[in-house]
């Protein structure tokens, strides 16, 4: 296939719309398009990790909120449960806006926005302030959360099929460690004996520079136009919803787990903030950085195959943690939960990956071929992420308030797991049933999108 007689350059710094893209097309890809793609990569992962420190900002403030802030356990999980809330419900506009605005003018914007929360929570945190205002503060953080539907959005039109389980990965891995490093920094602040508005006022000033870089070397794609028939087309597909269920069960627990992770350990086994701030972090660290893998190892051997290894895994470290929480053995605990953290990461990958290869399947089923099967794909794919994003992430809102009613009624967090292993046996059966099972009259020639389109996504 040859390249395009007139190949887009890289546009001029006024506006940065580029004309024309063709991402499938291996000339255009070696010459032209890669390295204009992997700059917006680079700076997508910079703002989503930025934007989901500040998501999570309220995982660490919690910490900090000692008894003179009058807060109980309860109104601590439910402050993360309404800020992940939001963070879910934003993901469905954000995923359009790219189209409406240009995925670069976005970029910046959300970027932008992300001073509102941060600059609000700087001024009312202090004790004396009502558990109301702390609340209202706490729902503008989740804007945070949409800054992962606009950028996956973006970055799913710059990359062809063959990458995109690599390039997805790495956005939203890249993005996801903004959980991590926010706890590192507060890790720090707590032991210098410093007070949450330190840490507020380091963010400050890095999502000016984000919104900047955004600003100088990102680019708007012309031909992504706002698609309503996709997103009425992505709402009424069946997989969907299903690929939305399996989100809840790997990104939701991976949202869920960072809000809560800090505040079990304080309130089940009795860890100081400082104390819990020393492990916190290292569960969403591993599982954000194993994200790319999960793609990676999706783009080799299916996504759909290893989605259901990765349930099993996370049952098992479930089980585990329901042991360890019955015999009060922090130590187990503490392993058990980032193997949860790094079973969740991995799949966060390999689910996403599924998703652009769901629909190319289905386009080839209609007949489709080439460019015409790839726009196809990207069509429904990009509308359906956002819908995927938003659901999988009210996941996290389930596990605080879980854990939320599993402390007022029992004093701890075993209950809230018991209900999580159910989920996820549920989560490995609707694998299996939908994408991995054969019937006889299939066969090994079977092409239909039940079928397994997993396998005829990895062999793009």
């Amino acid at each position: 296939m040859t390249a395009p007689s007139t190949a887009p350059a890289p546009p001029s710094r006024g506006g940065r719309w580029i004309q024309q893209w063709d991402p499938e097309d291996e000339t255009f890809w070696k010459e032209t398009g890669e390295k204009i793609a992997k700059r917006n990569l680079l700076f997508s992962v910079l703002s989503e990790h930025i934007g989901f420190s500040v998501w999570t900002m309220w995982s660490v403030l919690v910490l900090f909120m000692g008894p003179e802030y009058g807060l109980t356990p309860a109104d601590k999980f439910l402050l993360t449960s309404m800020v992940t809330l939001v963070g879910a419900v934003v993901r469905v506009p954000y995923t359009f806006a790219v189209a409406i605005f240009g995925g670069r003018n976005w970029t910046i914007i959300s970027a932008s926005l992300l001073l509102i929360p941060t600059i609000a929570a700087f001024t009312v945190m202090k004790p004396g302030t009502s558990f109301n205002t702390f609340l209202l503060i706490g729902l503008l953080a989740g804007i945070g959360g949409g800054n992962f539907a606009s950028s996956m959005t973006n970055i799913n039109a710059f990359f062809p099929l063959r990458k995109k389980g690599w390039a997805l990965g790495l956005n939203a891995g890249g993005g996801n460690i903004g959980v991590p490093v926010i706890q590192l920094i507060a890790l720090a602040i707590i032991g210098a004996s410093g007070g949450p508005r330190v840490l507020l006022g380091i963010y400050i000033p890095l999502i000016l520079v984000a919104a900047v870089l955004s600003s100088l070397f990102m680019d708007n794609i012309e031909n992504v136009k706002n698609d309503t028939g996709a997103a009425k087309d992505a709402a009424k597909d069946g997989h969907t919803w299903i690929m939305s269920f399996l989100y809840i069960g790997t990104f939701g627990s991976f949202i869920g787990y960072s809000f809560a992770f800090g505040q079990v350990l304080t309130n089940q086994f009795g860890r100081t903030p400082l104390e819990a701030a020393y492990v916190t972090f290292i569960g969403p660290l591993l599982g954000s950085l194993i994200r790319p893998v999960g793609g990676a190892l999706a783009d080799k051997y299916g996504g759909a195959k290893i989605t259901l290894y990765n349930y099993v895994g996370m049952g098992v470290a479930t089980a585990v943690l329901i042991a360890a929480s019955m015999q009060k053995s922090l130590g187990l605990f503490t392993v058990a939960f980032v193997v949860l953290f790094v079973l969740s990461g991995l799949g966060n990958g390999s689910t996403f990956k599924m998703i652009p290869g769901i629909f190319h399947t289905k386009a080839l089923a209609k007949g489709l071929e080439g460019e015409a099967a790839a726009a196809y794909g990207r069509r429904l794919s990009g509308a359906s992420m956002g819908l995927i994003g938003a659901v999988g992430a009210l996941g996290g809102v389930g596990i605080n308030l879980a854990f939320r009613q599993s402390f007022l009624s029992y004093g701890s967090g075993t209950g809230a797991f018991v209900a999580f292993l159910a989920f996820y046996a549920a989560c490995f059966l609707v694998t299996w049933a939908v994408y991995l099972r054969r019937t006889a009259a299939q066969g090994r020639a079977a092409t239909a999108t039940e079928a397994k389109p997993q396998l005829n996504y990895a062999e793009v």
